[in-house]
Parts: C-alpha cells; sequence; structure tokens
C-alpha cells in the first residue's frame, strides 16, 4: 500500500476557493480504481495549513491517479491558492502480521 501525506499551505485570501476546487478533487480520487482512502485534513493550529491523506493499493494506481483529468486539472489551478509549494511525502506501507 502506498500512503501519500500532501501539505498544503493556502493563502488566507484564497482558503474557500482552495476548499470549493479540492472538493471535486476528493470525490473523484475516491472513485477511481486503487483508491483506498482520500481525506483532505484542516490544521487545527496553523491558519491556512491543510494535508491530503491519500491511500493508494499500490504505484500503478497513484501513477494512473496524477494521469487522472481531475488531478491534472487542479494541479493546474494549484498554484493561484498556495502560499508556498506543496510539500509531498509517499511512504510504502506493509501489513503488520501478527
Amino acid at each position: 500500500m502506498i500512503i501519500i501525506h500532501a501539505g498544503f499551505q493556502v493563502k488566507a485570501d484564497q482558503e474557500n476557493e482552495f476548499l470549493k476546487e479540492v472538493q471535486s478533487l476528493v470525490e473523484d480520487s475516491r472513485a477511481e480504481e486503487g483508491n483506498i482512502s482520500y481525506d483532505l485534513l484542516k490544521d487545527s493550529e496553523k491558519a491556512g495549513s491543510f494535508t491530503m491523506v491519500e491511500l493508494w493499493k499500490d504505484m500503478d494506481a497513484v501513477q494512473n491517479h496524477n494521469q487522472a483529468e481531475h488531478f491534472t486539472s487542479f494541479m493546474t489551478k494549484a498554484p493561484q491558492f498556495m502560499a508556498a509549494p506543496a510539500d509531498v511525502k509517499l511512504f510504502n506501507a506493509e501489513p503488520i502480521v501478527k
């Protein structure tokens, strides 16, 4: 399983527009083959700070997601909302057998 944490620092005056745009990205991504979960979390202590937490079946699913129209469309619009570049971290998770 692949885990992605994508951190976004959103400009204060762009937060509502960001949330409007990201809503369809979340919905469409959840419907993708190979998606396990796709959630946007808002930092309760740092204004304008969000983290997208994504769980994918495998790297093929991630690559398909990165080429999907809803993802590429959002990424084209994203720079207007951001106060800083996105901070993306990928993790390879393995199940723990007890």
